[in-house]
């Protein structure tokens, strides 16, 4: 029998799981995922720890003994999702000293509602990775113009970073030149390039859903031919501008000193549209040296029905680029499209961080409630 996974892991691609819960780490369904599924990675976001914590018991007894210090809700936040993050970590730590610090990394996001302040974001950053205290560790920040200098200041200091909510070709060659900004000032202060890690989370499927929304909008014929083709066409460009960044001779002195290259992560990788193969963000996406990082649902369903192909974005850039020229010519802006996206991302992560908070104090009420009552 084919183990499609087993193929897409040979094609280059590492496959992350997108989600993270205490019940996972106890349950031992992590290590078992990383044993059977080739699960190489973990990432985290604000929505998935919510979810994590608000639909189980099993940080009740956490949140007794936090309500007992009244802690507020930020704090017991911040102590759950690193005492989390940090077992998994310990989890995926000998696939970190097996591939050399490449994989068996772990991504935490610092506080989504800093998205546009610079100063806030890096000494978040900072408080994380100490607080974390794991080698295999990803600061997760997003790719915001403000985000950008945070970025390489973390980098220069040693710190490893998962750049997230990219959307923008034009973000995106922004971000990786934060990326080599970064790398060349941890150079500069003598650290081991080696163990800097770095991802480049670029947003696949949500890119087709605002598309396709304006190309129904449109009605006619040819749009509805565009449907569903554009997010991959993106990410196709993305690896096309990767491609240029870490063959040129600025980044071949930083990969003879040690340095890792930043890969490109392909994230939101679960199908919205029922209508369209809910593998197509993963087999459309197999490229050398990239990243799939997917819900548990995405990834038991290309371990159950995923077709690999070999290497489905190398050849065919000429083709993205002619999409996007059709998009534009029947009156789609793609630089609005991204821009919106980008704005839209940042605050449906602070929605969920603000939703988490009054979660966390909601249950911290209701055990100093009960105490108060004993």
């Amino acid at each position: 029998m084919t183990d499609p996974l087993r193929q897409l892991s040979r094609e280059g691609v590492a496959i992350w799981l997108d989600d993270l819960s205490r019940q996972r780490l106890v349950s031992g369904d992590l290590a078992a995922l990383v044993r059977d599924k080739h699960v190489v990675g973990v990432t985290t976001n604000p929505t998935i720890f919510r979810n994590a914590i608000s639909a189980s018991d099993i940080y009740d007894e956490q949140l007794s003994q936090l309500a007992q210090l009244d802690v507020s809700a930020a704090e017991a936040v911040r102590l759950i999702t690193t005492h989390d993050v940090r077992s998994a970590c310990d989890v995926l730590r000998p696939i970190y000293e097996a591939s050399g610090g490449r994989d068996g990394r772990v991504s935490i996001e610092v506080d989504p509602r800093l998205a546009h302040d610079t100063a806030r974001t890096l000494a978040e950053a900072r408080l994380l990775w100490w607080m974390v205290d794991r080698p295999n560790l990803l600061i997760k920040i997003p790719a915001t113009e403000e985000g950008l200098p945070a970025i390489s200041a973390c980098l220069a200091e040693g710190i490893s970073v998962n750049v997230t909510l990219i959307f923008s070709l034009v973000r995106y060659e922004a971000v990786m030149a934060a990326f080599l900004d970064g790398i060349e000032g941890a150079q500069r202060a003598g650290r081991d390039l080696s163990r800097i890690g770095s991802v480049a989370s670029f947003f696949i499927s949500r890119v087709d859903t605002e598309i396709d929304r304006r190309l129904d909008k449109i009605g006619t014929t040819q749009a509805q031919m565009l449907r569903g083709k554009a997010a991959v066409a993106n990410a196709r460009l993305a690896y096309r501008l990767h491609e240029q960044v870490f063959t040129s001779e600025r980044w071949r002195r930083l990969a003879a000193a040690g340095a890792q290259p930043q890969r490109p992560l392909w994230a939101s990788t679960s199908v919205k549209d029922p209508a369209y193969d809910d593998t197509r963000y993963v087999v459309d996406l197999v490229a050398p040296g990239t990243v799939n990082t997917m819900p548990e649902a995405t990834l038991q369903a290309v371990a159950d029905h995923g077709v690999i192909k070999g290497d489905t974005v190398r050849g065919r850039y000429t083709a993205a680029r002619e999409l996007f020229d059709q998009l534009a010519a029947i009156g789609i802006d793609y630089d609005d499209v991204v821009r919106g996206l980008e704005r839209d991302g940042v605050a449906k992560f602070q929605a969920s961080w603000t939703e988490l908070l009054e979660d966390v104090e909601t249950a911290l009420a209701s055990h100093r409630s009960r105490r108060a009552s004993c």
